[in-house]
């Protein structure tokens, strides 16, 4: 079974996820966002403190805000890079990105992926298994990852609470994201736990009943 730790990093306010299997202790990182050296001293400290060892870095969707943090992982865990391909794009534009928000490159911020990540895939974090749903619309590789066995979700910035993920960047569609909340995450248990990419966590069945957006 999985046990998960959110930390709230960068001005951007994400919601990085520490996937641990409890069995086996192994980890992944869900949406590494650490901008700052003492953001990533208390994710290195909580992975330290809990004897974990991280495995993978998992990306929801390629945008910068969620990807401040990948090169720390990397360097400091050797773990892979795993998203979909179709936002592959929006990686290796990153110092785009980071200009279009007013942030000056340091050095060569794209982000490569190592594993790609396509619809109905199984992530194995130790003996725990995520799934790997893709709901384009907020990117055209945006993913969802589910499990089963504790009725998580986290759904990136596809859906929020009462709200969804903005639709007016690079690649993004609202009738896209629209039908991918209605088809892909309308369709799990109402009382799944959705662990967004930002603000509070939401359940499947409070967003059917009050999100105006979908």
């Amino acid at each position: 079974m999985i046990k998960v730790k959110q930390f709230i990093f960068s001005d951007f306010g994400v919601n990085t996820y520490v996937v641990a299997d409890q069995a086996t202790r192994q980890c992944a990182i869900v949406d590494p966002a650490m901008s700052s050296p003492a953001d990533c001293a208390r994710l290195e400290k909580y992975i330290a403190d809990s004897g974990l060892t991280l495995t993978q870095i998992i990306n929801t969707h390629l945008h910068l805000d969620h990807c401040f943090g990948i090169s720390f992982v990397k360097d400091r865990y050797g773990a892979p890079v795993k998203a979909h391909p179709a936002d592959a794009p929006l990686g290796q534009n990153m110092a785009a990105q980071l200009r279009r928000f007013g942030i000056r490159p340091a050095g060569d911020p794209a982000v490569t992926i190592d594993a790609p990540l396509a619809d109905g895939d199984t992530i194995d974090i130790g003996e725990s298994t995520l799934a790997v749903i893709h709901v384009p619309g907020h990117s055209p590789g945006s993913i969802a990852l589910y499990d089963a066995e504790t009725k998580l979700l986290f759904s990136g910035d596809t859906l929020f609470h009462q709200s969804v993920g903005r639709t007016d960047l690079e690649g993004g569609s609202s009738e896209a994201l629209a039908q991918s909340i209605r088809r892909r995450l309308y369709s799990l248990p109402g009382d799944t736990t959705v662990l967004p990419g930002h603000g509070p966590a939401t359940t499947i069945a409070h967003e059917i009943s009050f999100n105006p957006f979908v």
